[in-house]
């Protein structure tokens, strides 16, 4: 029996509308991917979410979910904002975040997931698209950064439903 709190529930997907003003088409898509995200994940258990289910891949359904946390963290935390205080989100062993640390469920990595989100959308919503990046070295705009994260996120909701049909069969939207 699954704990719930190990238990990933499905979000309500709201689709964008077809008329919005630059800065909310683009964070209501990038809100959209972020849920069908969630979704893709929602219903497998943690050995399912971290088991490589499409050799030779080494790409686990916890591990996407776990590396989309990490660039949302660099691109708008650290990179853009250059918020004191929060820790790079991979290690030397991982570069890209794809892998669980130790006690790290598919439900907590989730959380984390969509902690992070909302720390992103906070940062969006007190800058303006024109802005540029604070981080050392930085000089892209943060209108640059949400199309990367729209275009990042995209790409692995594709990975997410090849993982989860392998895993299950399931798939949709």
């Amino acid at each position: 029996m699954t704990d719930a709190a190990d238990s990933v529930v499905p979000l309500e997907r709201v689709v964008p509308p077809e008329r919005a003003g630059e800065k909310d088409a683009l964070v209501l898509r990038l809100d959209f991917l972020r849920e069908t995200v969630v979704n893709k994940v929602a219903g497998l258990t943690t050995e399912q979410a971290t088991t490589a289910s499409v050799p030779p891949s080494a790409l686990t359904p916890a591990g996407i979910v776990r590396h989309l946390m990490c660039v949302e963290r660099w691109w708008f935390a650290l990179d853009f904002a250059a918020l004191p205080d929060v820790p790079e989100p991979w290690g030397e062993h991982d570069a890209g975040g794809f892998e669980l640390v130790p006690g790290e469920t598919l439900a907590s990595v989730v959380r984390s997931y969509l902690a992070e989100c909302a720390r992103s959308n906070e940062i969006i919503a007190a800058h303006s698209l024109d802005e540029v990046a604070r981080g050392e070295g930085m000089e892209f705009d943060l209108r640059h950064a949400v199309i990367h994260l729209i275009e990042e996120t995209g790409r692995h909701c594709g990975h997410l439903d090849l993982l989860r049909e392998a895993i299950d069969g399931a798939a949709g939207d």
